[in-house]
């Protein structure tokens, strides 16, 4: 199916849900909205950068982790911008895990291996990286002062 989305438009904030399956041409729409939202509330582009990363890791996390790469689950995203901050909700079909599980991809004996590298760009370039127990959920927030 690809992305539905569910617009909510308010003054000065952009908010929009959708509903992805692995499909490569929804993930670029997904992608293409959100830098459109980001450049009209006046992020530039280090900031787009980063706030695409950061989604992009996400989603790739959330349908080959999360989702074991099972194409018939899905991947909600819930994208929330304003003046201020962008927070961003990746919700995936899976089970949910323990980020503190996932072993440190910057120490020597895990440098081989690529687990983990993800989390470490999301958590470099975005203010705050939490998973929501039971862990299938990842809110990301990007506070334009704080970064």
């Amino acid at each position: 199916m690809g992305s539905t989305p569910q617009p909510q438009a308010d003054a000065g904030r952009f908010e929009q849900t959708w509903v992805l399956y692995e499909q490569r041409e929804s993930i670029e729409r997904l992608q293409s909205e959100v830098s459109a939202a980001l450049h009209a509330h006046a992020y530039d582009d280090a900031a787009a950068f980063a706030i695409r990363l950061a989604l992009e890791e996400a989603l790739v996390n959330g349908f080959r982790h999360g989702n074991k790469g099972n194409p018939d689950k899905r991947v909600t995203v819930l994208c929330v911008i304003d003046g201020e901050h962008v927070r961003l909700e990746v919700t995936d079909e899976g089970e949910g895990f323990d980020p503190g599980s996932v072993p440190d991809p910057t120490a020597e004996e895990n440098i081989e291996i690529p687990s983990g590298r993800g989390i470490m760009l999301m958590r470099a370039y975005m203010t705050t990286v939490e998973y929501v127990p039971p862990g299938n959920c990842l809110r990301i927030v990007y506070l334009r002062d704080g970064k």
